[in-house]
This record gives C-alpha cells, sequence and structure tokens, in this order.
C-alpha cells in the first residue's frame, strides 16, 4: 500500500494548488452570504455560514482525493458520491436546530435555507465547480435582496410579518384605542398587548406615562404604521422591531 501513497502537496494528492484555490472560493462566498446574514442579525451568521461551506468543500474534496492511495489496491471500489449524499443529509441537523415554532408562527426557515445553499455552495466549490457556485452564490443575493423588494410592490405576494412595537404615551390620554384602530385599519392583527409599567407620581397628581409592548401581524409597512403612531396626541415615543415570520 505504501508504494501508491504520493508526495505531500502533489496536485494527484489532492493538495495541489486547485484545491486550495477551491477551499478559497468556498471561503470567500460563503462569507459574503454569512456577511449578509449577520447583517440581518440572524441567528446564524457570519462565522456559521463561513465554517459550513469551507466544511463542505473540504468533504468534497476529501471524498474526491482522500482515497488515492487505495487506487488500484485489488477489492476497493471508491464511490466519491457517498461523502456527498452523507453531507446533505448531515446538514439537515444544523438547518433544523435554527428552526422553531413561536405561537404558531415558524421562524428560522429563511435562515436554515440559507445554510442549507451555503452548503451546497461548499460542495460545488470542493468539487471543482466554481461557475456553478458563484452562479448559486448570485441567486442567494438575488433572492434574499431582490424579492422582498418585489414583494412589496406586489400585495398579493406580501410576507406577513410579525412585528414588537414599544410604545410610550401619556396616561389618561386614551392613545392606546386610537393606536388599535390605526393598526387594525392599516390590515395589521393585534395580537397582544401588555403593560410594562406605569410611572404616576401620586402626591403632586403629575400626570405620568405608561410603557406599552404590542404584538401585530401583517404583510402592510411598518415603519408607515409607526409614523403615524408617532404623531399621535399623547404619545410620547414608538418604535418597533421587525422580523419576518418566515426567517
Amino acid at each position: 500500500m505504501s508504494s501508491h501513497a504520493l508526495p505531500l502537496f502533489d496536485p494527484a494528492a489532492g493538495q495541489g494548488a486547485r484545491q486550495f484555490a477551491e477551499l478559497g472560493l468556498a471561503l470567500v462566498l460563503s462569507t459574503l452570504i454569512g456577511a449578509e446574514r449577520a447583517v440581518q442579525q440572524k441567528s446564524a451568521g457570519l462565522r456559521t455560514h463561513t465554517l459550513v461551506g469551507v466544511g463542505s468543500a473540504l468533504f468534497m474534496e476529501v471524498s474526491q482525493h482522500g482515497f488515492n492511495s487505495l487506487l488500484g489496491v485489488d477489492g476497493v471500489a471508491l464511490d466519491p458520491s457517498r461523502v456527498a449524499a452523507q453531507i446533505v443529509s448531515g446538514i439537515g441537523f444544523i438547518g433544523g436546530g435554527l428552526i422553531f415554532v413561536r405561537r404558531d408562527a415558524v421562524r428560522g426557515l429563511t435562515t436554515a435555507a440559507t445554510v442549507w445553499l451555503t452548503c451546497a455552495i461548499g460542495m460545488a466549490c470542493g468539487g471543482g465547480l466554481p461557475l456553478l457556485a458563484i452562479a448559486a452564490t448570485a441567486c442567494h443575493f438575488l433572492v434574499v435582496r431582490g424579492y422582498p423588494w418585489v414583494s412589496r410592490r406586489i400585495p398579493a405576494l406580501a410576507t406577513e410579518r410579525r412585528t414588537g412595537l414599544h410604545l410610550a404615551y401619556v396616561v389618561g390620554s386614551s392613545v392606546l384605542t386610537r393606536v388599535l384602530e390605526e393598526c387594525t385599519s392599516r390590515g395589521f392583527r393585534v395580537l397582544e398587548v401588555r403593560t410594562d409599567r406605569t410611572d404616576w407620581d401620586a402626591a403632586s397628581g403629575r400626570r405620568g406615562t405608561i410603557a406599552v409592548r404590542m404584538e401585530i401581524e401583517g404583510a402592510a409597512e411598518v415603519p408607515q404604521l409607526v409614523a403615524v403612531l408617532a404623531e399621535l396626541d399623547g404619545v410620547l415615543d414608538v418604535a418597533s422591531l421587525e422580523s419576518a415570520s418566515e426567517e
């Protein structure tokens, strides 16, 4: 078996310039995807996507070149596709860990799908298909950046979003009723209303403030709703924490 061994850094041994270039390409492409996810503050960001991409590329390199020393040995048959199939199965564990359900809303699907795509891109790099890997990376940015823009302009395609609203208003101004009316009139469903605290100076009789945490869901533009609520008499502050229900 030792007679079949190949020298270190020999391209024929799977450790030449081409293999290092493929790993480098997987590093760059998966880093780009991870950076985009990190900017969106998703649960799987820069490091997760980069490691998945580079790891998948390395698995493919090992699959193709890691058993070269066994070539020609009687009774040994190599099938590089078997490792690729195991990668596809194994990445499901990472993806499954990113998906969770909260109050009937599924979160993490887009992030899990992105990790799955990053795995495929790394496999393409390690499998010697750089053009396909680059094209798939471009498709990722087209989907995650371009599709929301299209959805906002086609109401039928709009994704419903669950949004947290933080609202502070003056006690006794009946603001909450008007806030609920504005939300429902703009197509939002009010899922939860919770009063976090009330500041009230009973000794001086000074009117205090009430801070409210609301959960709403709908496909309309949240920034427009926030702008309208901020103009209501008695509202001291309003902010949103928006996230897509499918992500």
